[in-house]
Parts: C-alpha cells; structure tokens; sequence
C-alpha cells in the first residue's frame, strides 16, 4: 500500500504514523511506501523500511495537491488545517488552507480518476464545530450542522464536497468529526479548545495553568490515542453499510470543566488542582460557547468506532503514553 498524510507533522498525523509504522500495516495490508506532507516537513518514523519521502509544502497551492497524489497513493488521509481560534483571527488564511487546500486535493484526485479509474480512500478529519448554537445537551446523527466559527464552517463545505466526489464516484471518502481531542501533548496552540488540556497537562507536570471560561462549561473530547483508533478504523473499514452520508459523529466523553478537574483531582491530588489558575477570557468563552455539548454517536458506534468512557480514562492514558506512567506535580 502507497499510504499519503497530509498534516503529517501534526501531533495526530505523528501518532498515527507511528501506530502504523509499528504494526508495519494498514487494515489487512502492508504499508510499502510513504509520502508524508505539511508546512514543515515532515520526519519519516523511525523503523519504517519502505519507500518513504517526506515534503515541505503549502497545500493552498493547486500544484502541490497534484504533485501528492501524482503517485497514486491508495490510502489518503487529510489532517492538514489551521485551527480554530487562528482560523477566527485570519478569515483568509483559515479559508485558504482549510477551504481551498481541501479543495484543490479532491480536484486533484478528480482529474486522475477521470483519466484512468484512479479511486483512493480519502479520510478528512472535520470537527464537532461543524455544529454551532442552540444545540441540545446531546446531538443525535440527524442534527443540522450550523456552525457559528469560520473553521467549523470551512470544515462542513469539506464534508459536503467529499460527500459529492465519493457519489460521483472520483474517491471514496470517509468524513470524522472529531471531539477536542484531551489531552494534547507538548505546548499550547492556538486552538481556542487549548485549554481543556492545558489545565490537565500542566498540573500532572507541576506547572500553573489557566482557566479561561467558567467551570460549567461542558464539551465532547476524546483521547490522541482514540483519534488514532478512529483514522485507522475510517482508513479501513468497509464503507457500503455508511451509505451516502459520509460524515460521521465520533465517539467521546461528555465532562464539564468542573468535572475534569475532580478527574485530575482523583488522579492527582489536591496539588495538581491548585496549578490551575482562573483568568476569564471572553472572546474564548464566546467561541467554546457555541460548542456541543454531547453527542449520541449511534452510526459510528454501530460501523465499530470506538473511545474512552470517562476522563480518569482519557488523563490516565496520557499519563502513560506522554509521562511515561509518572505524575510529576
């Protein structure tokens, strides 16, 4: 298999990588070949032995989507995106990266499948910000997607593109909303979700945090070690029984921040939740506001996908995947 990530230096896109490279296949295939993409380039797993090349690109830019998919990877998976909060600050770069570099990739593949039958397994990575406010306290498969952010915007218009090009039968695309995935490992970016690791990260490192919204506030997360399991599942499962609705609702855990915090609390110790300092940030709490709050993800639990069922589970597994089983407060 020629597998292509796009975003494949990204926290998300590195783990994946690393999950495949370790168990050498993808599914019941084996992966022989790479091409790995982002602004940055990327760095090739350790101990993959295939063909493999890593690209410095920009993925607004029509040549380098022909250039990716000139060697007709059989599996394609698109993190590549600007987040949220950066998204709201600069609304031309958040539509050319996320609008237009989405674009560009499916056309690119369109005009392959036009000459020759050319037809991958495209998996996009969207967000739960494809739904924006009033939203009940748990959004069902048949909520209308409305989003109330310039990035949960750009990331609908993509699932509704990969939605056509999958019926037109150019690629066959699978869309995951993805829940805020907690907790993320290294620094802070600047997703206006940052902050629901940041105040879990830091302390179990016994460094402070910021709070900037209330402790009522309630959101949809799971783990970077679930959002794997949901690539690797979208990149492989068998997608005639998902029909022609191809953005998919995964699945997550439902917590208040209040509710976070007595996890960290549970796992921790009073210390750890002392580190988290309280500094209201209002442009913060307007964009997470609009958020859902929970979901019933009947449809990807029925096709196999999978998460944690509570946040000791989701802090616990970043204790042993970024902290080597050692709370350091």
């Amino acid at each position: 298999m020629h597998l292509l990530v796009i975003g494949a230096a990204g926290m998300i896109g590195r783990k994946f990588l690393n999950a495949v490279v370790a168990s050498g296949r993808l599914g019941d295939r084996d992966v022989s070949r790479l091409t790995l993409a982002d602004v940055v380039k990327p760095e090739i797993p350790a101990g993959f032995s295939g063909e493999a090349a890593g690209l410095a690109l920009d993925i607004s830019d029509p040549r380098a989507a022909r250039q990716l998919v000139a060697g007709r990877p059989e599996v394609i998976i698109h993190l590549a995106a600007i987040v949220s909060g950066e998204a709201e600050l600069d609304f031309d770069k958040g539509y050319r990266i996320n609008l237009d570099g989405t674009r560009h990739l499916f056309d690119a593949i369109r005009h392959l499948s036009e000459m020759d039958g050319y037809c991958p397994r495209v998996v996009f990575s969207s967000s739960v910000a494809a739904f924006g406010a009033p939203v009940p306290d748990e959004i069902d498969d048949t909520f209308l997607t409305a989003p109330l952010t310039s990035y949960g915007t750009q990331k609908v218009i993509g699932e509704l593109l990969l939605q056509d090009y999958t019926r037109r039968g150019f690629f066959d695309g699978m869309a995951i909303r993805l829940p805020t995935i907690c907790i993320r490992p290294g620094l802070p970016n600047a997703a206006a979700s940052g902050f629901f690791s940041g105040i879990l990260r830091e302390p179990l490192a016994g460094k402070p945090a910021v709070l900037p919204v209330p402790d009522t506030v309630r959101h949809w997360h799971a783990s970077p070690r679930a959002a794997v399991g949901f690539l690797i599942h979208a990149a492989t499962m068998d997608t005639g029984p998902v029909g022609h609705r191809r953005a998919l609702n995964m699945p997550g855990v439902s917590a208040t921040v209040a509710e976070q915090i007595e996890a960290l609390r549970r796992i921790a110790g009073d210390k750890a939740v002392a580190l988290i300092r309280r500094e209201p940030a209002p442009e913060i709490m307007r964009i997470v506001s609009a958020w859902p709050r929970g979901f019933a993800p009947d449809r990807a639990l029925a096709l196999g996908f999978s998460a944690e069922s509570s946040f000791d589970e989701i802090i616990r597994i970043h204790i042993e995947d970024e902290m080597a089983g050692e709370i350091r407060v």
